[in-house]
């Protein structure tokens, strides 16, 4: 190995060891065995341009086992990315730029939240979708603006979570030749030896899922690193899994290779002895040789370089073709809400009954015309979630230029597969099941709403209107669940008004993910219905003077409460409806807005939604009640199903009478 490769791998081990050491807390095993290959790959194998960041064609880069995240910020700050060595002394402390594990838009050059194992593997299988399917759109020949790769690093805990299993079975099936998995084996869980939990052949289980596997037998020869990754990058036709065979902990000598390696720090003692193993030049903590960062800048320089040219040949390429560079333009920019606002053919009629999953099927084939870079698609639920795009072709190994997705049944994978589309950029992209299976999607929806990503979930069968399949696939408390997120927003629209402010919601929110969680049964127009639905909450219908009651109610629940309140008038009742399809933004408008709708003085107030309550005692207060579930549903007829739990006329009336 040259010595400066020497020196610039252990700089990598030695700032990793030295930050975790000061914060007394983090997890070393990983950096200490990941480092040579980390470098080799960073250094000659992966393009990307420190001074830009954000350049469209870098090679991507996801560190799946998020705890390793100094590996990942040693090389942030060695190749000059901005973060200091402060922000190294800083790591896990709060408001740093280095937290414990790697987070995307708050530091600069990591490309994906992660920690919860295995989800960086099947986010970087959609960052390969992505660039898959934008190189059939927009290269030409003697163009290939669209050209990287995907690489992912992690270990034995990302190979034994079933995403990974999930996710690599479909990137082999659409043949993702620009996915490279480096795998990190050290056969060291927290538990102790994988053998205990984990004893399966990796490599067959990849050439079963259509990969092409290489073997690294020594995870610090720099040199056989590198000529798997150069192999890998050969192979176009499926993608490729490295197994990179490491000791965790490497070069400590009362660590190397034992679990207490993994997730606590090596201790003083042993950060001295590591440095004297490694023949490091210096025990000052932090040090780096001169020679070392002179390396690093040289690197950076020749990456600088490969973006210059790329840039070049882009503009050569709008210059032949001005309609590409135009569409270019329109895939990388964000939606304006104005430009459907006023679009007459945007708002859906509302002139029958119809099942709000049909209606957003009649808004997604609105919207794939308006956005020719929509993509997306269902967890094998398309006819029934009402999602696939007509004549948009099937985005295949074969024909990537298709943008109807079709994820199998795989619904904890789609949603970190629509993640990494939306990472990757260029993409706008909607993920669909059946409501029920939200539980099977909240932790991928939960890194979506971590990240700041507007991904679109479209979630029908939304109540026991389901009906006859039964208590399996009836959602009770999964609307709760949702909404208690933090920084994502839960519409439940009541006919074809709300569904089409839903998706304007959806497709021009920059920062927040949306579900639109949708009915299996037709509902009823309601007339008072309006675009006000896009402040999450307002009054649908109302009442002369003040209202004695409130009643509160969201999607297929909303013409219920109407024909209430004109059977409550009939007694004498002033009665107001206000159509609740998202609490959250409701909650981000003003406090005015907010007490012109449920204005504090009517206490009296019923909530009418066919789901669990939770959450909605914010709204009805102590005065109030509901007329909600408490119980998993029944299988039997749907209308049947909503006389048995007492969404009916009567009950409302009689619950209003309780108060």
């Amino acid at each position: 190995m040259n010595p400066v490769d020497t020196l610039s791998v252990n700089a990598i081990r030695i700032l990793s060891a030295d930050a975790i050491q000061k914060a007394n807390s983090g997890h070393p095993g990983l950096p200490l065995g990941s480092a040579p290959a980390a470098y080799e790959l960073w250094a000659h194998h992966m393009n990307h341009n420190p001074a830009n960041p954000s350049w469209p064609n870098r090679d991507r880069f996801v560190l799946s086992g998020g705890h390793g995240s100094m590996l990942l910020y040693s090389l942030l700050h060695l190749f000059g990315y901005g973060l200091t060595k402060e922000d190294l002394m800083n790591f896990r402390q709060i408001g740093s730029l280095t937290p414990g594990h790697p987070e995307y838009r708050h530091t600069v050059g990591v490309e994906a939240t992660t920690g919860p194992l295995g989800a960086g593997m099947a986010m970087a299988v959609g960052m390969a979708a992505a660039e898959k399917h934008l190189a059939a759109v927009f290269n030409k020949e003697n163009y290939p603006v669209v050209d990287h790769y995907t690489f992912v690093l992690g270990g034995d805990g990302c190979m034994m979570e079933g995403i990974s299993s999930e996710a690599f079975s479909l990137a082999g099936t659409l043949g993702l030749g620009k996915l490279i998995v480096l795998y990190d084996s050290n056969q060291i869980s927290i538990e102790g030896s994988t053998d205990i939990a984990f004893r399966e052949n990796v490599e067959e289980r990849m050439r079963a899922f259509g990969f092409q596997t290489i073997t690294v037998e020594d995870g610090t020869n720099l040199e056989a690193i590198g000529l798997a990754i150069e192999a890998a990058k050969q192979e176009t036709g499926r993608p490729s899994f490295i197994t990179i065979k490491t000791e965790i902990g490497y070069g400590c000598p009362a660590k190397q290779g034992r679990a207490s390696a993994h997730g606590e720090p090596l201790g003083e003692e042993n950060v001295k002895a590591l440095r004297e193993t490694l023949g490091w030049p210096s025990e000052e903590l932090f040090f780096v040789p001169g020679e070392v960062y002179e390396n690093f800048a040289g690197l950076a320089a020749e990456k600088a370089e490969t973006e210059a040219a790329w840039n070049v040949m882009f503009a050569a390429y709008c210059e032949e073709y001005p309609d590409m560079d135009n569409l270019w333009e329109q895939y990388h920019s964000p939606v304006k809400a104005e430009e459907f606002l006023d679009n007459g053919a945007f708002w859906l009629t509302k002139d029958k009954p119809e099942a709000t999953r049909s209606l957003s099927g009649k808004m997604i084939q609105l919207l794939k015309d308006e956005l020719p870079n929509l993509v997306g698609g269902s967890a094998d639920l398309g006819p029934s979630n009402k999602t696939n795009m007509k004549d948009a072709g099937d985005f295949s190994k074969e024909t990537p230029e298709g943008r109807n997705l079709h994820f199998g049944v795989r619904e904890l994978s789609m949603a970190a597969i629509g993640n990494g589309i939306l990472l990757h950029g260029g993409l706008h992209a909607y993920v669909a099941t059946f409501f029920v299976f939200s539980d099977y999607v909240k932790p991928m929806a939960r890194l979506s709403a971590l990240m700041g990503l507007p991904l679109t979930y479209v979630l029908t069968h939304d109540s026991i209107g389901v009906g006859e399949d039964g208590p399996t696939h009836e959602p009770i408390e999964q609307l709760a669940m949702l909404r208690a997120m933090p920084n994502f927003h839960v519409f439940r629209p009541c006919d074809a008004t709300e569904t089409s402010a839903a998706w304007l919601s959806a497709i021009t929110s920059e920062k927040t993910p949306t579900a639109l969680v949708l009915t299996r049964q037709n509902l009823d127009p309601v007339a008072g219905s309006s675009r006000d639905a896009l402040k999450g909450g307002y009054v649908i219908d109302d009442c002369e003077g003040t209202a004695d009651v409130i009643l509160i109610a969201s999607g297929s629940e909303v013409s219920l409460a109407v024909k209430a309140k004109t059977e409550l008038a009939k007694e004498g009742q002033k009665v107001r409806v206000v159509s609740m399809p998202c609490m959250d933004i409701f909650e981000e408008q003003s406090a005015e807005y907010k007490e012109s709708v449920l204005p504090k003085a009517v206490r009296k107030r019923v909530a009418i939604e066919a789901l669990s309550d939770f959450g909605w005692g914010k709204y009805v207060g102590l005065d109030g009640a509901c007329v909600t579930m408490n119980r998993f549903g029944a299988s039997g007829p749907a209308g049947k199903l909503f006389e048995m739990f007492g969404f009916t006329v009567e009950n409302v009336v009689k619950t209003v009478k309780s108060l």
